[in-house]
This record gives structure tokens, C-alpha cells and sequence, in this order.
């Protein structure tokens, strides 16, 4: 969420921030700063009381040490009144601060200056573009007819077992969705990631700390008798390692990658659209994750960019990258780029990653800070992006990479796969 010494001091920035945002409260943001003034003065007068209680215990020591033990008494009655009145503006307070960080929660990320307006995906504005869409027979399958037609993925067995959203994958499917973890880790390992293995579950503290909690659009999956929520993403456990923490100017940058299955309700998702892969309920994904100093963010956003953009290379992929317009943003954003993948089969662009920069957004809620050199002590700027998600890598690569003799995998696939056509 936005620090409250940012309110005070860009009121009228953030507001035409959010313009791009098209948000539709902007009286919230008077209201935080009307109540952060009455908690501050709320803080002032709990201030002079609790030091004015601490001034008369010291006098009641003295007294009775002097044997004034009639106006040690007296001053002792004054103090208890004190107690009383220090309790009952503890709790105004309390109530005061809870009531702001409440509508705290509800203000999203100020928009980079480099965010386009827009309403929705529509608006988004395509900054590059890489690959040769395949020249497809007319006869080219899409990937669940696919998957089917070379026994690599079970989508009816996954119904059976969970639900609509849980395919099984089996031979050599499951082996070239192994291959693509592994692969996707070693190119994150090598351009200095450091590779973490984390809980699938969180409590409600990680959920809120990235921004997942509260869960406005009901897409987390939640185990009540735990009081748990399963992860939609490894950016939730692997930022919330350094919740709570002041770090030192020599720890930055933070550089971590991990792989996880990601679980989504996907409420409201149906149609043609999201038929085989291109939708799920749980589906893999390797995550790379950043903790910056606030100065150096923007470049590490341009590098995780790159580093996508090499690995899509390697895999020999039509893709095309996009700037989120302010409509199409995720709460927690405040700059994303989305890479989408060419389906030729589909004849549509599927999203396969998205690389944002939170500036001090999670930072804040998080309690993230690090230490400068000069001592003070300031909030950490955190990225993400996925290096990938696997479920339309792999069903672009199953249509894009159909020949009559089979599918054709990537070179840089192989040494992984240990094959290198499924027919």
C-alpha cells in the first residue's frame, strides 16, 4: 500500500496517477489524510499524558522517600486517573489507526509515468515483437486435440480426480512439462537467481503482504480449518521470506527463482477461450523474484525483461511484449509488462508471463525495509515476473511445432528431454 508520508506529500500526483487507473474514489484519498491527522494529533495528546504519568511516578518515588507519604498518596489517585484516560485514548487510537490502514488496503499502485490511459487489454500498447508465426497446414491441430492424438495430456482423468482445471499429464507429456521446470530453472540459476524451494500454502499475513488479501476477485483457494490459503503464485512465499525485515545496504539485490504449482479459482472464467491448457484451476510456473534498492528498480525491471525475452528466444517462439495501459494493471503494479505467445492452431496471442516493479507497494505492507548507508532506514522496491508459465508455453509449442512427422521440440529443449520429436 502507499506510505502515508507519499499521501501527505504527492496528494495531487497520486490522483492524476490513478486517473489511468480510472479509479472511481478518489474522496478516499482526503479520507486517509483526514484520518492520519487525527491519529497523529490522537498520538500527541497519548503522548503528554503517558509523559505527564511517568513525571508524577518519579515525584511519588521521591515523596515517599522524603516521608510525604499524604501527598505521594494524593499524586498516586492523579495518577490512576491518568491510567484511565491514557487507556480509553490508546483504544480511540487504535481505532482511528485501524480504520486507516483499512481504507489503505483500498487504494491501488500509482501508475509509472510511462503506464498508457486505457480501459482494458484493448488499450495495451505493444512495444516489441520477436519470431515468425508458423505457416500451418490447414489440417493443424489445436494443442487439446493434440495432446490427445499423442496421449501426452488426460484433461477427462483430471475432471474425474478434481474437476474442471486439473489436467493429468502422463509420458511423455509429463516429461516435457518436467523439462521445461528444469530448463527454465537452470536459465534462472545462471543469470544469478537464487533458486528456492518454498511452501505451496500461506497464512493470511504472506496473502496480505503481496497484496493477494484481501481477495477482491475470490480467486484464492482457502483451507478454513487451517485458516491457509494455497498459493496462486511463487511471488507470495518467496517475497514473504523477507516480511518483517530490515536488511542492510549490502544484502541488495535480492535475486530469487523457484518453482511451484499455482492454484486459481479462475471465478467466472468460461467459454472457448480457455478450453485445454489456456485456463486452469492448478498449473506450474517458475517465478523469479527481486528485492531492490528504490534507485536501481527500473533497471532491474529492464533486465528481468531481457532475461524473458532470451529464454522465448531460445524456445524459437513468436512472441510479442506489451505495456499494461492503467486499465488493465494489476492492483499491486505499478509498471507490467506482459509477453504473449503466438498460438497458430488458435489463431490468438496467449499471455505466458507478466514482469511488474511494486515500487514501495508491497514493501509497505510487507514491513520490508533496508537500511541505507547513511542509516536510515527506507522501504525496498520488489519485482516479479514469470520465467515462465508453463501450461501456454507448452500449448503453443505442441501447435506451432506440429509437422506431419510429429511435434518438433526446441533445440535448447532436448539435452532436457532427452527426445526430440513426439510422434
Amino acid at each position: 500500500m502507499l506510505a502515508l508520508h507519499y499521501i501527505r506529500e504527492n496528494k495531487e500526483a497520486i490522483l492524476d496517477g490513478l486517473k489511468k487507473r480510472n479509479f472511481k474514489s478518489p474522496e478516499k484519498i482526503d479520507q486517509i489524510l483526514e484520518l492520519d491527522q487525527n491519529r497523529r494529533a490522537q498520538q500527541a495528546v497519548l503522548d503528554q499524558h503517558l509523559a505527564k504519568a511517568n513525571a508524577l511516578a518519579k515525584e511519588i518515588g521521591s515523596l515517599f522517600k522524603s516521608g510525604e507519604q499524604e501527598k505521594a498518596n494524593e499524586l498516586k489517585k492523579e495518577t490512576s486517573s491518568l491510567k484511565e484516560l491514557s487507556k480509553t485514548l490508546q483504544e480511540d487510537l487504535q481505532e482511528t489507526t485501524n480504520a486507516l490502514n483499512e481504507l489503505r488496503t483500498q487504494i491501488p499502485n500509482v501508475p509509472h509515468e510511462s503506464v498508457p490511459s486505457g480501459n482494458s487489454e484493448e488499450d495495451n500498447e505493444e512495444i516489441f515483437r520477436s519470431g515468425t508465426i508458423p505457416d500451418l497446414k490447414n489440417s493443424a491441430l489445436p494443442h487439446w486435440e493434440l495432446a490427445q492424438k499423442y496421449d501426452l495430456i488426460d484433461f477427462e482423468l483430471g475432471n474425474k480426480i478434481t474437476g474442471a482445471g486439473f489436467p493429468v499429464y502422463k509420458g511423455k507429456g509429463a516429461r516435457l512439462q518436467r523439462a521445461l521446470i528444469n530448463y527454465f530453472l537452470d536459465k534462472n540459476t545462471q543469470a544469478g537467481y537464487k533458486e528456492m524451494q518454498v511452501p505451496h500454502l500461506v497464512n493470511e499475513a504472506s496473502g496480505f503482504g503481496t497484496g493477494q488479501l484481501p481477495d477482491k476477485e475470490g480467486q484464492m483457494y482457502h483451507v478454513q480449518n487451517d485458516d491457509l490459503y494455497l498459493i496462486p503464485t511463487a511471488e507470495v512465499p518467496l517475497t514473504n521470506l523477507y516480511r518483517d525485515s530490515l536488511l542492510e545496504a549490502s544484502e541488495l539485490p535480492i535475486c530469487m527463482t523457484g518453482y511451484t504449482p499455482c492454484f486459481r479459482r479462475e471465478a467466472g472464467s468460461y467459454g472457448a477461450h480457455v478450453r485445454g491448457l489456456n485456463r486452469l484451476h492448478q498449473f506450474d510456473k517458475v517465478e523469479i523474484v527481486r528485492i531492490e534498492k528504490p534507485e536501481n528498480a527500473l533497471e532491474a525491471l529492464d533486465q528481468m525483461v531481457e532475461h524473458v525475452k532470451g529464454i522465448l528466444n531460445e524456445l524459437e517462439m513468436p512472441y510479442r511484449i506489451l505495456r499494461l495501459c492503467g486499465g488493465d494493471l494489476g492492483f499491486t503494479s505499478a509498471l507490467t509488462y506482459d509477453f504473449e505467445i503466438y498460438s497458430t492452431a488458435q489463431e490468438r496471442w496467449l499471455e505466458i508471463s507478466s514482469v511488474s516493479t511494486f515500487n514501495s507497494f508491497q514493501a509497505e505492507r510487507l514491513q520490508l525495509r533496508y537500511k541505507t548507508l547513511e542509516g536510515k532506514k527506507q522501504s525496498v522496491h520488489t519485482l516479479n515476473g514469470s520465467a515462465l508459465a508453463l501450461p501456454r508455453v507448452l500449448a503453443a509449442m505442441l501447435e506451432n511445432c506440429q509437422t506431419e512427422k510429429g511435434i518438433l521440440l526446441p533445440k535448447a529443449l532436448i539435452p532436457f528431454t532427452g527426445f526430440e520429436i513426439i510422434n
